[in-house]
């Protein structure tokens, strides 16, 4: 994923919120007591990647080489994806400052039936299905 000033502008509108152009490489946008980084290209071990970052005043979670995102208007929410060996993470951030993390899901559970699943599970799968459209469209490495 090739994150742009665009993208950056994208995420802005639905969360209501400018990004702060605090570091060259970087975005920063404050809603409440929650602050979201996202360094589009940055030196991750000996790649380099997108890193999503979210503190708030309990919390502080980051998303690793993160392969994509939606943007909701509809939902007030921008939800961040990565996705490795058939396993799937994904960061939300609400426009109230309200976020999520879920980890290491089965990439196979965004299209399962959700009236089957356990409720611990149906929640993560449910709220990170919406970027199956997005995963499924991503070109593959070879």
């Amino acid at each position: 994923m090739k994150f742009t000033k665009k993208d950056a502008m994208k995420i802005a509108d639905v969360l209501g919120v400018s990004p702060d152009l605090e570091r060259k490489n970087s975005y920063i946008f404050s809603i409440r007591k929650t602050t979201l980084e996202i360094y589009p290209n940055i030196k991750i071990g000996r790649k380099k990647g997108t890193l999503v970052a979210v503190y708030t005043p309990h919390t502080y979670m980051q998303l690793h080489f993160c392969t994509g995102y939606i943007a909701s208007e509809l939902l007030g929410e921008v939800t961040f994806f990565g996705e490795h060996n058939g396993k799937i993470s994904g960061l939300i951030v609400e426009k109230n400052g309200a976020c999520s993390f879920y980890a290491n899901l089965d990439k196979e559970l965004l299209h399962s039936d959700f009236t089957k699943l356990e409720p611990e599970i149906m929640i993560p799968s449910v709220a990170l299905s919406l970027g199956e459209l997005l995963i499924e469209k991503r070109p593959r490495k070879k």
